[in-house]
């Protein structure tokens, strides 16, 4: 293998993918294993994940299941460890686990206080927690890369749903300041705002009307699928972007030119 192939190969690695168990994440975990990664997947449907798992028997990296509300800490601490009982490491982790598609989009002074205070706990409290959890290993390692999970649409301000807006926003100050603060661990953090992506969730919750519109606006005018984000998660989970950390890379087909 040539030294530029080997900078972008996953083979062994053993990435954390939240929320791995169906709609983008389930993409992720499948295309993780198919390069070579001994992926986790950790979803709070525990018959979701088990069932990405087994689909994954026969591709070239390993996959593991393990169910994980990513909101409660034991269960965060249980999921790092769980890939270290394993596979004795943990390289990267994918923070894609989050609540969207099952919100209703209404004005702001509509959305109900507990519905707010659960969109935070699992967006951005979930997303502290899994950090947290891989970062005692990680730090050992003197290695690993973390990748969490934005939206495009905090870069334009869309409305209708603030709390989710709101959290995602959050999540690029967590990976600034995070990356700053374990830079000298040898652990990079990132950020990748993906544009509104047709995932099977995303078609099963939206109207029809909305989704056809979701092409208007972008440079590549087509409408953007799962398999549209996982060049730039490998690329940073990658030794490809060894020297990157605390960025955000905005994946939405041209629509925000961040």
């Amino acid at each position: 293998m040539t030294m530029a192939k080997t900078r972008f190969d996953l083979t062994g690695r053993v990435v954390i993918v939240t929320g791995g168990g169906s709609g983008i994440g389930k993409v992720y975990s499948t295309r993780l294993a198919e390069a070579g990664a001994r992926v986790l997947i950790a979803d709070l449907k525990r018959e979701d994940s088990e069932r990405t798992a087994a689909a994954l028997a026969g591709a070239p990296g390993e996959a593991l299941a393990v169910a994980t509300d990513v909101s409660d800490e034991a269960a965060t601490m249980r999921m790092a460890e769980a890939a270290v009982n394993k596979w004795g490491r943990i390289d990267g982790l994918v923070n894609n686990a989050g609540l969207m598609s099952t919100l209703t989009r209404r004005p702001w002074h509509e959305i109900p206080v507990a519905e707010w205070d659960r969109v935070m706990e699992v967006n951005l409290r979930g997303m502290f927690l899994c950090c947290r959890a891989v970062y005692g290993q990680m730090k050992k390692q003197r290695s690993g890369s973390i990748v969490n999970i934005s939206s495009q649409s905090v870069l334009e301000g869309t409305p209708k749903r603030l709390h989710y807006r709101t959290s995602k926003a959050g999540v690029i100050g967590l990976t600034r300041v995070l990356a700053r603060e374990v830079g000298a661990d040898g652990i990079r953090v990132n950020t990748i705002t993906p544009g509104l992506t047709l995932s099977d969730t995303q078609v099963a919750s939206s109207d029809p009307a909305h989704l056809a519109d979701t092409a208007k606006g972008r440079a590549l005018e087509r409408p953007q699928v799962p398999d549209d984000l996982v060049g730039a998660v490998m690329f940073l989970l990658s030794d490809a972007s060894a020297f990157i950390t605390g960025q955000l890379l905005n994946v939405d087909g041209g629509k925000s030119m961040h």
